[in-house]
């Protein structure tokens, strides 16, 4: 599957919707679906009217990765596309509610079932944030029982917030870099 193609039903769109939308012909898109890459003007229209950078539509290495599913049968079932752009912002999205522990899950949650990213990558992301969600009062409790003080009990409950905000970074940072998460699982909870 070409990049462009893969962008396109991403979105949803058919060719010649993304025809409408980006100026260029249908057959044109069909020609680049195909297999040739685009340039200059093509290149901008296309990439503008995706809302993606002209990078990701003739970079060597495909953004997405295809990840087979195998049943028992040992046939592939179902082909997974990993759009890493999604990925980040699904991560990132955790940030402005960690002080908020629950929404820090359920709004990573929704925009994985709205941007279509149900893969093993999102999965690991959002069970690490289930894991720290249920970490964090436990070791905040065990603070508090130790009676060391108001400050300590502060300072703590600061420590535990920034923890879950590098552990987002790092992984926002690794998704970037290497497509892949610097903390993960080895397993799912969801």
């Amino acid at each position: 599957m070409s990049r462009l193609k893969a962008f396109r039903e991403q979105q949803n769109l058919t060719q010649e919707e993304l025809s409408e939308k980006s100026g260029i012909s249908a057959r044109t898109i069909q020609r680049i679906e195909t297999g040739k890459d685009p340039k200059g003007f093509t290149l901008r229209a296309l990439a503008k009217a995706l809302e993606i950078g002209e990078n990701e539509l003739i970079y060597k290495e495909f953004q997405q990765e295809k990840v087979e599913i195998i049943k028992d049968n040992k046939e592939p079932q179902e082909m997974v596309l990993i759009n890493y752009s999604f990925l980040k912002i699904i991560n990132l999205s955790s940030i402005p509610f960690i002080i908020i522990p629950p929404f820090n899950i359920i709004i990573p949650l929704v925009l994985m079932f709205t941007m279509k990213q149900n893969n093993s990558l999102t999965k690991q992301l959002i069970s690490l944030q289930i894991l720290w969600t249920i970490l964090a009062p436990i070791v905040f409790m065990l603070g508090v029982f130790l009676k060391l003080g108001n400050q300590f009990s502060l300072f703590l409950l600061i420590l535990i917030v920034l923890s879950n905000v590098f552990i987002i970074i790092r992984n926002a940072i690794e998704i970037d870099k290497s497509k892949s998460l610097y903390y993960k699982l080895n397993f799912n909870m969801i």
